[in-house]
């Protein structure tokens, strides 16, 4: 099964990134929502995996940037 991650801050923006990407994926695909508000020590992974800013989607080593909520670096 193919695996995705998607990044958000729990700012408005992200929140309804999250539920208007998750409602468009074929349900199959198992997507890993990472609060980096709740978890910030996963920032540095995020920061690894390409993402500059969230709400960022990971998927097959790509980051699709979606909109801003905030810069990855705020959240350090």
């Amino acid at each position: 099964m193919t695996h995705a991650r998607f990044y958000h801050a729990g700012c408005s923006v992200c929140v309804s990134a999250e539920q208007t990407l998750l409602n468009l994926l074929d349900p199959r695909l198992e997507v890993e929502v990472i609060h980096l508000g709740e978890q910030p020590q996963r920032v540095a992974e995020a920061e690894q995996a390409g993402v500059k800013s969230v709400p960022a989607f990971v998927y097959e080593g790509q980051v699709l940037h979606l909109n801003f909520g905030a810069a990855l670096d705020d959240l350090k």
